[in-house]
């Protein structure tokens, strides 16, 4: 149910594109003390962005999961932005990252809901 959207303007190697989808899913399946069985990661490389008015390096994230404790979300965003930065070397003043907490019946899975 956590899903993990990372968008951003550079473009990836090919060990990069294998790896980092990977590397991502073991770590939100650890912060948020979910199955890694749930968790689905989307890494959309190679986009056209900008942030604030230039086109250095950056990325936009969105976590979103069901039950997502919004007391957690500082603590998550320094892993991510470390993660980030350390894969691809992104400084976490150029990465922005948005957090959701669906209702469980607007999350569908499996023909159903979680609701």
């Amino acid at each position: 149910m956590p899903l993990l959207t990372l968008t951003t303007n550079q473009s990836l190697s090919v060990v990069q594109k294998t790896t980092l989808p990977t590397i991502l899913s073991a770590e939100v399946a650890r912060l948020l003390g979910k199955p890694e069985s749930y968790v689905m990661v989307i890494v959309q490389d190679g986009q056209i962005m900008t942030m604030g008015g230039v086109t250095d390096t950056s990325a936009y994230l969105q976590l979103k999961s069901l039950g997502l404790p919004e007391s957690d979300t500082e603590s998550l965003s320094a892993a991510l932005c470390d993660l980030v930065t350390e894969a691809l070397d992104i400084p976490a003043d150029r990465i922005y990252i948005e957090f959701f907490n669906p209702p469980r019946h607007l999350w569908g899975w499996n023909r159903s809901t979680f609701g």
